[in-house]
């Protein structure tokens, strides 16, 4: 007898038909994709699976890419089941992880199929919420682990955003896990209406014609127009000081918020790409008077908040913002972001499901899975940073932000409002709108710890067979035809240039092979000739000394400077300089690109303060008393070339061969030069189709080498150390395990190992202003030794083509020693550049290597007893304070 009635009458609504269907198949034996839109359901196939596992008496488990959608799946699931059927499993909880229903991370998955676990025993579903997540560059490629090592009477459901090569993946999962079925659901159960936003008025951005078409409105393409106009009239005219640009005025953050409440649209969900931003939108609001709450669900919202934020100690509230927080959530408002503490967002996201928070300020992180459907979305920007620059967001992006819009069971109808500013074209926003591409790419690359955990499980050979069945080398199996169709295309036009070189007089494609290969030696000169120079100018400058003058020759700061501190201990130096315009800077090696000589000297005061105007004003008169005179443009010495033997055998050759006298011979010229060229093309896209076949295993056997050289697999044989690294689970794990066998971390106390192993974990949001404060003495030197260590891995990497290892952050390690050192929470955030939550989740990222480094490191040795000493120094506080409710 079918499951699916008993089930879907659990449900306020009856299932919809993809619903059914997926369910039908799950039950038929079938593993199942389902790919559709945010709040569509298909977290409905995935409970079926659930259910099908406690009615067959068998196990489930159900995955997601991040701890906090475990949270809150495990606390769906629990009020379904009960706590006697579901457990829990994160780097941070473990909740009877026995049970017949576990929630977990899909790392922690992965690591049970590594180490063998008998929890896999029974296990006949597997849930993997949010699948196309591996196309995340850093996180990406679990999923393909867990799909691949999964055994084969397991069935998969794959819950997926709507992507534009289901069909694609699908076939892949076919390959791999057998019988997969696709279910595409393009249509959402909330239909989302588009609008814009411009001053207080609020367009449609789309109408409907009489035949039923949809055509952007004329009315929001002609106030956009009109807006263009009014500006560049008033950038014609002369400037008047005083006078505000004409125009509509976009509408302040409380403005959209109170015209929001006044159309009916709220709960409202506003996606400001910048933490900064959400507070100052909360902020805002509060200042503008805004209440969204009655005094009844006021008191609601009191008493919640207050029950969940109870554990937290009373000396960390004022710091955390505890009270302007609950202000605001009292009247409706809040921001969420990951700068919050953990448990800050879970308030905020249970008040919003509840209707006791009306308006939220929020970064895109909330759009990755979190159940927290709204009425409406508002993007204030269609831009954002992407830590390298400001760049538009895809249509991908604005589809997954604007699906929170429109609650299922709740709401008739959701609303997406983008604000109007000065520059955004309506017809660019209907085209964010209405495009459906998102395409799911692999992020799938063979790492040092899977490497080992292949080799111990099922050989090299049976490891290269696995990785080649990726969903990586599926994608670029397929690439290769194209790849295959150029270089045919290629060939041919190469053979009609090399007809169209032809010369009366003689080969001239040897005469063209001459002068290619003259061009190509005097650039290899100049290359050399660059690279003396640069080492010339690295050994000058270890060689300064405070009190130096030099003259700095390129760049904004180009003239002369005093050396006010070398920079000996960064590789290469970066001296700290005073200009002659008095600005202190840290130059780097790029200002200097010939040999530093120190054209004088001048005393630099003890304790000279380079923030005081006055020490920079009386340093910078001394510089100039020196008298020395302006920069010379720098003497052209003898061009290496002129002496170089072969550059002379070439330059002969070429005005002896027969085509130097052509009448034609620069015409035949261009043409040899296309066949040269495109040939040079055509030779890359052979490497790239050969590279392609095999690529994952070829990535896979450069990551043997390396570890064979270091002594971590000799042949098939995992060694002792292997087994060390088998167990760690980092993007760093090859450098923690060689600090552990060279010995680094040995002697160190519990606080100077959490600031050591803190640089194998931590990643800056950007580059710093300054260098990191690190803890002095040991700690150190032990930050030396291990910045060595990785560029000697480095190296062994490039040796064999790689370039895998992350770079240690030193950013958390003053940080991470206070806190372990009983600092309280004030002043560890005073004294670090870091919010609360930020500061949270690294201890917690740090406490779960710390965990690995424990279980792994030698019993004898003094370092597992640092790290237990140091994870129970850590986890205290807001730190300890559990966030599953």
């Amino acid at each position: 007898m079918s499951e699916v009635p008993t089930f879907a009458a659990r449900y306020p609504f009856g299932l919809d038909p993809f619903q059914r269907e997926a369910c039908d198949a799950l039950e038929a034996g079938s593993g199942v994709l389902v790919a559709a839109p945010t709040g569509a359901g298909k977290t409905v196939v995935g409970e079926f699976a659930v259910h099908l596992a406690l009615a067959t008496g068998t196990k489930c488990f159900y995955t997601t890419p991040i701890k906090a959608l475990s949270n809150q799946k495990y606390g769906d699931l629990v009020a379904r089941h009960g706590s006697a059927d579901v457990g829990l499993l994160t780097g941070d909880n473990a909740i009877n992880g026995d049970a017949p229903v576990v929630v977990m991370t899909t790392e922690v998955l992965r690591n049970m199929l590594y180490a063998g676990s008998d929890a896999l025993r029974g296990l006949s579903y597997v849930v993997m919420d949010e699948v196309h997540y591996l196309s995340d560059r850093f996180r990406g490629a679990v999923w393909e682990e867990v799909i691949i090592h999964l055994p084969e009477s397991v069935r998969i459901v794959s819950l997926s955003a709507t992507v534009s090569n289901a069909e694609e993946f699908a076939e892949w999962l076919v390959t791999v896990r057998g019988e997969t079925r696709i279910i595409v659901e393009e249509t959402r159960p909330v239909p989302l209406y588009q609008h814009m936003m411009a001053g207080p008025r609020l367009y449609d951005l789309f109408v409907e014609s009489p035949v039923g078409e949809l055509s952007v409105n004329p009315s929001l393409v002609r106030f956009a127009r009109e807006q263009v106009q009014v500006a560049r009239t008033f950038d014609r005219r002369p400037a008047r000081g005083g006078h505000r640009r004409p125009g509509v005025r976009v509408p302040s953050r409380a403005d959209v918020v109170e015209r929001l409440d006044a159309e009916g649209l709220l709960p409202a969900i506003t996606f400001i790409f910048s933490r900064a931003g959400c507070d100052a939108g909360v902020q805002q609001c509060l200042r503008a008077g805004l209440r969204l709450n009655s005094p009844e669900e006021r008191q609601r919202v009191r008493e919640y908040v207050e029950q969940r934020c109870a554990d937290i100690p009373e000396e960390d509230l004022a710091v955390l913002g505890y009270f302007e927080w609950r202000d605001g959530l009292e009247r409706g408002l809040a921001a969420h972001h990951a700068g919050m503490i953990p448990t800050f967002k879970e308030c905020v996201e249970e008040l919003f499901v509840r209707g006791l928070v009306k308006a939220v300020f929020a970064t895109e992180t909330l759009a990755l899975g979190i159940n927290m459907p709204a009425r409406s979305v508002v993007l204030e920007k269609l831009s954002k940073w992407n830590g390298e620059t400001h760049a538009d967001i895809t249509p991908g992006e604005y589809t997954q932000l604007t699906g929170r819009a429109g609650r299922r069971g709740i709401d008739v109808e959701g609303h997406a409002v983008v604000l109007w500013t000065e520059g955004v074209d309506p017809l660019a926003v209907a085209g964010l709108a209405s495009t459906r591409t998102y395409p799911l790419r692999s992020s799938f690359r063979p790492s040092y710890n899977m490497a080992v955990n292949l080799t111990a499980g099922v050989g090299r050979d049976r490891a290269r067979a696995l990785l080649e069945s990726s969903f990586a080398q599926f994608q670029a199996d397929r690439g290769v035809v194209g790849l295959a169709r150029q270089v045919a295309r290629n060939t041919e036009a190469i053979e009609g240039y090399a007809e169209a070189m032809t010369c009366h007089l003689g080969d001239f494609g040897a005469y063209a092979a001459l002068r290619v290969a003259l061009r190509d030696r005097e650039a290899s000169i100049a290359r050399d000739g660059a690279r003396q120079r640069k080492a010339a100018a690295l050994a000058s400058l270890e060689k300064l000394r405070p009190g130096d003058v030099v003259r700095v020759p390129t760049g904004r700061f180009a003239g002369l400077a005093v050396v006010l501190d070398p920079g000996l201990d960064e590789a290469p130096p970066t001296p700290q300089v005073l200009t002659e315009d008095r600005q202190v800077r840290k130059l780097t090696a790029e200002s200097f690109p010939a040999e530093v000589v120190a054209l004088g000297s001048v005393r630099v005061p003890r304790g000279f303060n380079a923030r005081s105007p006055q020490s920079r004003r009386d340093l910078a008169s001394s510089l100039r008393n020196l008298g020395l005179p302006p920069g010379e443009r720098p003497r052209r010495g003898r061009s290496s070339a002129a002496d170089d033997t072969e550059i002379a055998r070439l330059r002969r050759a070429i005005r002896e061969h027969p085509c130097h006298g052509c009448a034609d011979r620069e015409d035949h010229a261009r043409w040899a030069e296309r066949h040269h060229r495109l040939g040079a093309d055509t030779e890359v896209l052979r490497g790239k189709v050969a590279g392609r076949t095999s690529s994952i295993a070829k990535t896979f056997d450069q990551v043997c080498s390396v570890l064979t050289q270091l002594g971590y697999l000799d042949g098939e044989t995992v060694t002792a150390a292997g087994k060390q690294l088998s167990r760690v689970y980092s993007e760093s794990d090859l450098l923690v395990v060689q600090c552990l066998r060279e010995g680094l971390w040995d002697g160190l106390a519990a606080a100077e190992l959490a600031a050591c192993v803190s640089l194998l974990v931590f990643e800056a949001r950007g580059p710093g202003d300054s260098a990191p404060k690190i803890p002095g003495g040991r700690v150190r030197d032990v930050l030396r030794e291990m910045a060595a260590l990785y560029g000697a891995l480095s190296d062994a990497e490039a040796d064999h083509g790689l370039n895998v290892l992350r770079q240690p952050d030193p950013g958390f390690a003053w940080a991470a020693w206070r806190w372990a050192s009983g600092t309280r929470l004030e002043t560890v955030l005073d004294e670090s550049d870091l919010t609360a939550g930020d500061f949270v989740r690294w201890v917690k990222q740090l406490l779960d290597l710390l965990d690995q480094v424990a279980a792994v490191a030698d019993p004898a040795g003094g370092v597992r007893a640092a790290a237990r000493e140091a994870v129970r120094a850590m986890r205290r506080g807001v730190v300890a304070y559990s966030s599953v409710v």
